[in-house]
């Protein structure tokens, strides 16, 4: 990668700058004192920022376990919810084939993110002839869906492998305290350390992330290359220098104009766990205070024959962000056919995704034209080291949207209310059950 330090790899404007108006003069003290806020501060989770630089040691003995489970196992079972899963999991998706798994890695599936009886049953109906190992990922160990999770295979893993199960149990939590670190000590299985101050929202680049990824197969330091480049593009305060700002600002502007709902939008199908990523990211660390735009996604084309006639003429409550990836990987080409029988010779000379982009380039010019504020972010190519650099981008425009909304963004205080009532009720339901 040689170009200019000064170049950003994601290029982030407005398509129709009449529909938006932003006063970007009077962002720009605002903008930078918060950047040197979020580059100062160490009291909060902001282990994340300079994170890519700081990996070295951690790839190589990431690296080291995935080897050992894709030469020892058929499948790595992930425990986790939230920010515990979703990045890995979108980052997999993004980059493993649509049929099939990585030529270079296990089968990875993820249990702990609902509470499907059903879905616990056929995972294990379905791992009865492959060899397993687990990764459970908790910074507390008492998150109810990923602990009732483990409990299941935890005594799923010694009833199959007895002793040897310590061996292929793998614990990412907290470097001190919590209950899944006392289990992971109690029982000697190897553990990988969730750094104190970083969130689970922004926790992609630990071995959160990074332990699941490599195992699928993707290339986590071609990831965190990405990720250490987007770093030191959007270190840069002032706006018109930081993509990651100027989104922001122009979300925020949007927002105090009235605008209730961002729509991220992507074509490629590969990309709609990156979505529930983004959706988490933007969610939680916005919605508070009665305040905070409402993130939701679609995947286009499909999504034009479900909601579009809503976007392009329905209520004024939205504006939409396009993400899109010039270059994919694979494509294929129309064939001409002899007989033409459903008159699409025209598109014989075109591959599908150069249909698809400019199906992107129609929608986005479409809505548009019909009032609807488009953003447009856009990398070259889907691959980990754009895919690291994105995620980055992501995250510095989110922390800085939440202080220019005057929130903090490492908090989730109603998720915990949420927690704490679903826990209430069990306990009424059990002493009622046994009176």
């Amino acid at each position: 990668m040689r170009e200019n330090l000064t170049i950003p790899l994601l290029r982030a404007g407005i398509l129709n700058e009449s529909l938006v108006y932003i006063d970007w003069l009077s962002y720009s003290s605002t903008v930078a004192s918060i950047h040197r806020y979020i580059e100062g501060i160490e009291v909060e989770q902001t282990g994340w920022v300079n994170l890519p630089f700081e990996t070295a040691d951690l790839l190589n003995s990431i690296g080291s376990v995935a080897n050992e489970i894709k030469a020892n196992a058929d499948v790595l079972v992930v425990i986790g919810i939230g920010g515990s899963f979703l990045g890995a999991r979108a980052i997999q998706d993004a980059l493993t084939p649509y049929f099939g798994q990585h030529q270079n890695g296990v089968e990875v599936v993820y249990v702990g993110q609902n509470m499907s009886g059903a879905y616990i049953q056929q995972l294990l109906n379905s791992l009865r002839f492959k060899d397993v190992y687990v990764n459970v990922i908790s910074k507390s160990g008492t998150t109810l869906e990923p602990a009732l999770a483990f409990r299941v295979f935890r005594q799923y893993m010694e009833k199959r492998y007895g002793e040897q199960a310590k061996d292929r149990i793998i614990v990412t939590t907290d470097v001190e305290k919590g209950l899944l670190k006392q289990i992971a000590q109690n029982s000697g299985y190897r553990q990988f350390v969730i750094p104190s101050n970083i969130g689970g929202r922004f926790s992609v680049f630990t071995p959160v992330g990074l332990l699941p990824i490599a195992a699928a197969g993707v290339d986590i330091n071609h990831l965190i290359e990405g990720a250490k480049k987007a770093a030191i593009h959007l270190k840069e305060e002032k706006l018109e220098m930081n993509e990651a700002y100027r989104y922001a600002v122009i979300r925020h502007s949007l927002y105090k104009q009235g605008y209730q709902i961002e729509l991220l939008a992507s074509f490629e199908p590969s990309l709609a766990r990156l979505h529930e990523w983004w959706k988490q990211l933007f969610g939680e660390s916005e919605g508070k205070e009665k305040k905070g735009l409402f993130p939701a996604t679609v995947t286009y084309s499909t999504d034009l024959h479900a909601i579009g006639q809503f976007i392009q003429e329905g209520s004024p409550i939205l504006f939409e962000t396009f993400l899109h990836f010039k270059e994919i990987s694979d494509d294929y080409r129309i064939p001409f056919d002899n007989r033409n029988e459903d008159q699409l010779n025209f598109l014989s000379n075109l591959s599908f995704n150069e249909i698809n982009a400019t199906s992107k380039e129609g929608v986005a010019i479409a809505h548009s034209n019909g009032g609807v504020p488009v953003i447009q972010l856009e990398l070259q190519r889907l691959d980990s080291y754009h895919l690291g650099y994105l995620i980055y981008f992501f995250m510095k425009a989110c922390v800085m949207s939440a202080y220019l909304l005057e929130v903090n963004p490492f908090d989730q205080p109603g998720v915990e209310a949420y927690k704490n009532k679903m826990l209430e009720l069990l306990n009424t339901k059990l002493a009622t059950e046994q009176i």
